[in-house]
């Protein structure tokens, strides 16, 4: 009785993938095979992503859960990388999104996977022109659309920024020498 009121209520696919299942032949039968390519005469319905965690046993084992669609990446082209190296194609400036004002200093970078992005010139001042080679990290600068990665300061081409006291670290800025 009991295995009659599982399959019911558990759906071909599951009840196939069950320990319970009885074990099937090598040799299936003709009748076996017209049986499997029929369709359920209930519609299975997918349960909504909001309400996936309100489900209950029944609900579970009709229609299954849905998993959660995967993070949008931050910054696509690195893809689990932290960094990556390229060369300039352009350097310039833009200017920033309302309510922001001034002049924004970016570079088209091509990246060593072949891919060309926008990245941000953090710092006052570089020393950044074409051909350079570069180091690429993630990050988007915050005012600027479209810009989602930053140069890392300090590094290859990319001098530090200089005479910097606080926050040296993220701009490749060596400690002052003192007397």
């Amino acid at each position: 009785m009991p295995l009659i009121l599982l399959r019911r209520l558990i759906r071909p696919s599951i009840l196939s993938s069950a320990s319970f299942a009885p074990a099937r032949s090598l040799r299936p039968s003709i009748a076996a095979t017209a049986f499997q390519n029929t369709t359920p005469t209930f519609a299975i319905r997918p349960i909504p992503a909001s309400r996936a965690h309100k489900c209950t046993l029944i609900q579970v084992l009709r229609q299954g859960r849905i998993a959660k669609k995967a993070r949008k990446l931050r910054s696509p082209q690195l893809k689990n990388r932290p960094e990556l190296k390229g060369v300039c194609l352009k350097v310039g400036t833009t200017k920033p999104k309302k309510p922001n004002s001034g002049e924004r200093k970016i570079a088209r970078v091509r990246l060593s996977t072949g891919k060309v992005i926008t990245a941000y010139i953090p710092g006052e001042g570089h020393n950044v022109q074409q051909h350079s080679v570069v180091m690429v990290r993630g990050g988007r600068a915050q005012d600027c659309p479209g810009v989602k990665y930053h140069l890392v300061r300090g590094a290859l081409d990319l001098g530090g920024v200089g005479s910097r006291i606080t926050s040296r670290s993220k701009y490749g800025t060596k400690k002052p020498k003192t007397a």
